[in-house]
């Protein structure tokens, strides 16, 4: 049984830190703090940043003409739901509308945004997904903002060594990651805090 649904808004794109030719993408909830790191492809990233510019190519690009394709046979996209997570990959399902029958088209999470920008349409999670993989920006924190520390004070752990850090200094670790803008490594930590807390 699936848990409610909760809005997604695009916060930031950005290159990815430690994945070339990729990039991240970070959803935030609509009126809320938790954050989503999504690891995209550069031809999406491309995409997903020339519709959100209003910028428009001399040719269609892929969801460009997919677009087209669908409004040619009026199929109106509704919604898109980030509808599972498994292995840290997100898995979508694109909510499609053609003489008032609904139906369910899987796709590549990166895909089905670049989608919904085009089409203007919501774009949503569970919050079963968003409770177990989101992580909370503070107020003050807004992306491209620098949060100055001192120097001693950043010490790092490699990601090899997040199985022998304590809770306590998972917790630590994960604050400093969403302070320095770090979604990825947030987002690995987060993964390690979650797998203690099932049940061996």
């Amino acid at each position: 049984m699936k848990s409610e649904k909760v809005r997604l808004e695009i916060i930031d794109l950005r290159n990815s830190d430690t994945q070339t030719a990729a990039y991240v993408l970070l959803l935030g909830e609509t009126g809320g703090k938790r954050r989503i790191p999504v690891i995209i492809g550069i031809f999406e990233a491309q995409s997903i940043a020339m519709q959100l510019e209003n910028m428009k190519p001399a040719r269609p690009l892929t969801h460009d003409l997919f677009k087209n394709f669908s409004k040619a046979f009026e199929i109106t996209l509704e919604e898109v739901i980030i509808d599972k997570l498994e292995e840290g990959v997100f898995h979508s399902k694109l909510i499609c509308v053609k003489d008032d029958e609904r139906m369910e088209v899987d796709a590549r999470t990166s895909d089905a945004i670049a989608l919904a920008v085009r089409f203007r349409c919501p774009i949503f999670t569970y919050e079963h997904i968003l409770a177990s993989i989101g992580f909370v920006m503070e107020e003050g924190e807004a992306a491209g903002q620098d949060v100055m520390e001192p120097a001693e004070e950043k010490k790092t752990v490699s990601d090899k060594d997040l199985t022998k850090a304590d809770t306590e200094e998972l917790k630590e670790l994960l604050k400093r990651a969403i302070d320095d803008e770090a979604y990825e490594r947030a987002s690995k930590i987060r993964d390690e805090l979650n797998k203690r807390k099932k049940p061996r």
